[in-house]
């Protein structure tokens, strides 16, 4: 390096920065060197060819006096100031018409005053961004030169920011409703503002127009389309699986969870068309606490129209829209739930009850068999008008609160032979009744009860006018006898008996389901008190599926 020197070349030296910013602004230099031209041991010595060093920044850079006027400014700065030459200006002045963000209101008389740098932030008329970092000259100081100061634009910075709390802003507010509107809106009408709010901030926050929302249904991995704006219909329409290949963009999206940067559709082997004349497109996941319930898509049809900016604030946004429809999905849940739950309250208050008109219906009608045939009719006539007002009940029931109602784990679907089938249920304990029919109606069941055997027996014979049972469950223990017991009464009457006999903790001393078992009760007929509702579901299915087999 110190071969570069010559005996020719003259030198200036200074002992800071500041004090050769002030002899650069004011004398013609063939270069700069850094380090000491006479130590040959010296590796930083750098000899720069280039008399405009301080115009080849990217930062303006001022010389200010104590008045705030400046002596000096290098191209960067000139640039951008209102005037063709700033020197002489007061700083201010220099940029036009500008504001002070802070921290500090005037850095300049921060800087004088304390000794120290100071820095602040202002914005122009022009809507640019600046930061400023003004420092004293210590040993350089002169009538025309007390601070220095530098400006970095930094206005990209400032708009990302300011962009980002935008977008935070609106996805707290993508379900933000008053109290009063919340009493006014139904949960669809809900559902229908989240999705505009959606649209709303993705077009104006975002910049595009072409949006598609698809959720995950977990237990198919199928997408299914909840907000399509500007898809074609072809692509809206389009059978979508979270899988990594052959379910375009989105369906490896969702597989993968990872967001993915289409920049030239035409090109891209994973992209399938979703709108005419497509270019680019944006796809992230919709993430809940790092599970991923469906796919956000922006699309358009400029070739590398999103960045990895685009990709940061869809990211961010997404995440919010996973929230509220998270909220939105809760909602739905605790409506039906608070349905359901005020059906069943409904029906507990008259389930038993009306088991109570059936049992003493048919008893009497067992009494007045061959007596006075217009009391059996009437009594038949309010048998039937008691069946029909259970089903009122239970068919509303349903309607309030349909799938949502249906404990976790057990899909409707996966019962679809529960529905409409009647059954007995028999036992002196009215929690068991009530289980039993909270429990089996869930799924669509009949369930009528009776409180002894010969109540069995009776409802038993009158059921087969209308219909026959197609499970019986009786306890092993009832007040007039055995569970076995009924089970050969009822042999009597039909040569197929579909029952179950269920027992709590405790010895069978008459050996009932032993018994029972020798007279043809299925080996895994049997439940157990308190009812379990996956095994009281095995048990009926068992049963529908023996009978019918018969």
């Amino acid at each position: 390096m110190a071969g570069l020197v010559s005996e020719s070349q003259e030198f200036e030296v200074v002992t800071n920065l500041a004090e050769a910013i002030r002899k650069l602004s004011r004398n013609r230099f063939e270069g700069v060197v850094f380090g000491h031209p006479g130590d040959p041991r010296s590796d930083v010595i750098r000899l720069f060819q280039n008399e405009h060093i301080l115009d080849g920044l990217k930062d303006g850079v001022v010389l200010v006096d104590s008045e705030m006027r400046i002596s000096w400014a290098n191209e960067c700065f000139r640039n951008w100031s209102h005037s063709e030459s700033p020197v002489d200006q007061h700083f201010y002045t220099a940029l036009g018409k500008s504001e002070i963000l802070g921290p500090n209101f005037c850095p300049f008389n921060t800087s004088l005053a304390t000794g120290t740098p100071s820095c602040s932030s202002l914005i122009t008329d022009q809507n640019r961004y600046f930061q400023i970092h003004v420092a004293p000259l210590m040993t350089a100081a002169s009538e025309e030169a007390s601070l220095v100061a530098t400006m970095t634009d930094i206005t990209g910075e400032m708009l990302q920011q300011q962009k980002l709390a935008a977008i935070h802003q609106a996805g707290r507010q993508l379900t933000d409703l008053k109290p009063d509107e919340i009493f006014a809106m139904d949960t669809q009408a809900r559902i229908d503002l989240l999705k505009d709010n959606i649209r709303h901030y993705t077009e104006d926050l975002l910049d595009v127009s072409v949006l598609e929302i698809r959720l995950l249904e977990q237990s198919s991995q199928n997408l299914m389309p909840l907000l399509s704006v500007g898809i074609n219909q072809e692509a809206e329409n389009r059978t979508l699986f979270a899988l990594p290949k052959d379910n375009g963009v989105t369906g490896y999206v969702a597989a993968t969870g990872k967001s993915y940067l289409c920049e030239d559709a035409s090109k891209d082997p994973l992209y399938l068309e979703a709108i005419d004349g497509a270019g680019s497109s944006l796809t992230v996941p919709l993430l809940l606490h790092d599970l991923v319930i469906g796919t956000i898509n922006v699309e358009s049809s400029k070739v590398g129209a999103f960045d990895a900016d685009d990709m940061q604030f869809l990211e961010i946004f997404s995440r919010d829209v996973a929230v509220a429809l998270n909220t939105l999905e809760l909602l739905v849940a605790q409506k039906n739930n608070a349905a359901h739950q005020s059906f069943e309250a409904i029906h507990r208050a008259v389930a038993l009850p009306i088991d109570r008109i059936l049992n003493d219906a048919v008893n009497t009608i067992e009494n007045n068999i061959g007596r006075d045939p217009r009391v059996v009719e009437g009594l038949q006539r309010i048998l039937q008008n008691a069946r029909d007002i259970r089903t009122v009940i239970q068919s509303i029931g349903q309607r309030m609160a349909p799938a949502e109602a249906v404990p976790a784990g057990c899909t409707e679907q996966l019962h679809e032979k529960l529905r409409g089938r009647r059954v007995l249920v028999v036992d002196s304990e009215g929690s068991v009744l009530n289980d039993a029919h909270t429990l089996l109606e869930k799924f669509g069941c009949i369930v009528e009860a009776a409180h002894c055997g010969d109540e069995a027996v009776n409802m038993f014979r009158n059921s087969r006018l209308e219909a026959s049972y197609d499970a019986i469950i009786s306890a092993v223990h009832l007040p007039d006898y055995s569970g076995y017991q009924l089970m050969l009464r009822l042999l009597k009457v039909t040569e197929i008996v579909p029952m179950a006999l269920m027992q709590g903790f405790g010895w069978d001393p008459g050996h009932s389901i032993v018994k029972a078992r020798e007279a043809g009760l299925h080996p895994k007929a049997i439940l157990y008190k308190p009812l379990k509702l996956a095994q009281l579901l095995s048990v009926v299915e068992l049963l529908i599926d023996e009978k019918t087999a018969l």
